[in-house]
């Protein structure tokens, strides 16, 4: 990030579907970096951010970071949700966190995990886990989620596709909410 004299405040809350369009920009700004989310820029549009806002918001749980100093800027968001079919009623999935390229190292993303963490423990107690897929070679992120509480719990062979003939394995890793009822 370049230095600034200008105080950066951010606060952390929950997502509405009125953040989709700076989740857009935030996504695909965050994909121009190779192995920053699984999905490349063109394949990020809008109804692909309403279509896992409206799940989160529905069925799970999604927050955004913004960055007070400049203007309200979206600049890190995280979601999940429960999957289908019922017998996954007690768990949180499809988790995707982005923090945009300029405010990482600022500890936004631990900060976000946290908060849904914290949350999860506090106001959804029917949810027994959350987990998540990293890949393997995303080492910093894996730490970072083990750090957290989160567990590696398997490895999937050859799930990601890097190009016509490399591959990359996926790591499952799970958090178990000690406040489960």
């Amino acid at each position: 990030m370049a230095k600034t004299d200008q105080k950066l405040t951010f606060i952390i809350r929950k997502s509405c579907l009125e953040d989709s369009m700076e989740i857009v920009s935030l996504y695909k700004n965050v994909a121009r970096n190779k192995g920053g989310l699984a999905r490349e820029e063109d394949e990020i549009t809008q109804a692909y951010v309403e279509n896992f806002t409206r799940k989160s918001i529905e069925d799970g749980l999604q927050f955004v970071v913004i960055d007070q100093s400049k203007e309200n800027r979206v600049v890190g968001e995280i979601h999940c949700y429960k999957p289908e079919p019922k017998v996954f009623k007690h768990i949180l999935s499809d988790l995707t966190i982005a923090i945009d390229p300029d405010y990482q190292g600022m500890g936004l993303g631990k900060k976000l995990f946290e908060t849904l963490l914290e949350f999860v423990s506090n106001y959804k107690r029917d949810i027994l886990r959350v987990e998540l897929f990293a890949r393997e070679s995303n080492s910093k992120a894996i730490d970072i989620y083990t750090k957290i509480g989160f567990v590696r719990e398997g490895r999937l062979r050859n799930r990601i596709r890097i190009d016509t003939n490399t591959f990359e394995c996926d790591i499952v890793m799970g958090w178990t909410n000690p406040k489960f009822e």
